[in-house]
């Protein structure tokens, strides 16, 4: 398959699930089991949290989701694309043109603007400079930070870096926005404007699926997938 598929959405067919798991296993050397015969759908446009406490497979859950690993078992479908199918350069065009990720931390090139930054995040994805930075204002802009384009990083708050983060992630267009403990870095008041501007992305029509160990913060989102020692348990 031609990586230019990755970039323009119109030449994939598409079912109603951007993310599909069907009987999923990870299983690591030494028989450990990360995740157990998981089968799953998120839709386009929903709002969706994974929360488990540590060890219950979720970070495994984003690995796979993210197209950073391949599962043992099962089939994993992102985008309509099972990645068991798709070579190593094809698995990194989905990531670059159809996934956007969030950490917990921000992972922001400190001698870089907020711009650079963002822009820096389209590279793999062939774009123009001109584009990757128009495409990064745009971003910046829609999180709030239109008024931070020049700012490094050690001249933003926590709030203000994570927001640089999403930015990064969503000037894309990605199909998925996986946000990893968005708030595990910030205080509480921080924290919750970022999970505001989670919610502002998913009404503006953003699939966001948030990886959370906090059951406070995965009760807030409209659906909740509970992991246990590798398992859907609800």
């Amino acid at each position: 398959m031609s990586t230019s598929a990755f970039a323009d959405p119109e030449v994939i067919t598409r079912t109603n699930a951007v993310v599909e798991l069907e009987s999923v296993t990870k299983e690591y050397p030494g028989g450990v089991k990360a995740v157990r015969g998981v089968s799953m759908e998120v839709g386009y446009g929903e709002l969706v949290a994974i929360v488990g406490p540590s060890g219950s497979g979720k970070s495994t859950m984003l690995n796979l989701i993210g197209t950073l690993d391949r599962p043992s078992a099962g089939t994993v479908r992102v985008d309509g694309h099972d990645i068991a199918a798709l070579s190593d350069r094809e698995l990194s065009a989905l990531r670059a043109h159809r996934i956007g990720f969030v950490f917990q931390q921000f992972h922001l090139a400190p001698g870089e603007t907020a711009l650079d930054n963002v822009a820096d995040g389209l590279l793999y994805t062939g774009m123009a400079m001109r584009e990757r930075r128009r495409r990064a204002e745009e971003a910046l802009l829609r999180v709030g930070l239109d008024d931070r384009l020049d700012h490094l990083p050690h001249e933003l708050s926590g709030g203000q870096g994570q927001r640089v983060a999403i930015a990064r992630a969503v000037a894309g267009r990605p199909a998925l926005l996986l946000a990893d403990e968005p708030t595990g870095n910030l205080d509480s008041a921080s924290g919750a404007a970022v999970m505001e501007l989670l919610h502002d992305l998913h009404d503006a029509g953003t699939t966001v699926l948030v990886i959370t160990h906090d059951r406070d913060i995965a009760a807030a989102l409209p659906r909740q997938i509970t992991m246990r020692d590798g398992e859907v348990v609800k």
